[in-house]
């Protein structure tokens, strides 16, 4: 695989916090629980134009089945909730090679709101809180605002194919 940056991110908030979205709602992030309830409800409501890579699953029982991977206790999980209900998740799976995989799911009605930006923030914060140094993603390479929020995060490109970009970012522990 290709090598981390050199450089690191650092100064990153970390859950629970409160956030006003763009559009005025309150937002709560927080480092996933028991939430897998909750979070198959989510996925049930994702549209199918928001599906990335094959990911989330369609059906209930495809979506309990890969949740039940990407929650297990050695992975990061943090949800943004409104009014009490998840509308982002962002997940860090581990991989064999001591780093982890991002995914970030944002509900439709909630995108450009700037949720995504502040859960993702707020997920790395709370990585690099766990002690989590390799943070790696692939993005469809078409998916212009995805690409430009990992770059303002600090991502930096590392590979690509013809239809996906290999990003990387390496945390301030």
């Amino acid at each position: 695989m290709t090598e981390y940056p050199d450089d690191t991110v650092g100064g990153l908030p970390t859950p629970p916090r409160t956030i006003i979205d763009a559009d005025g709602r309150k937002i709560e992030i927080r480092t996933a629980d028991d939430s897998l309830e909750e979070l198959v409800e989510m996925y049930l409501d994702f549209h199918a134009e928001d599906r990335a890579q094959g990911i989330p699953p369609t059906n209930e029982s495809d979506i309990r089945e890969w949740l039940s991977v990407v929650t297990r206790d050695e992975e990061l999980n943090v949800i943004a909730y409104h009014e009490g209900n998840p509308v982002g998740h962002v997940m860090l799976v581990s991989d064999e090679e001591d780093a982890y995989e991002l995914a970030i799911f944002v509900l439709q009605e909630y995108q450009g709101a700037h949720i995504g930006t502040e859960l993702l923030r707020t997920a790395l914060g709370g990585a690099a809180e766990e002690g989590i140094e390799r943070v790696w993603l692939s993005v469809e390479r078409w998916n212009r605002p995805a690409v430009s929020l990992y770059k303002k995060i600090g991502f930096q490109e590392t590979g690509d194919d013809h239809f996906e970009k290999m990003m990387k970012l390496r945390l301030d522990g």
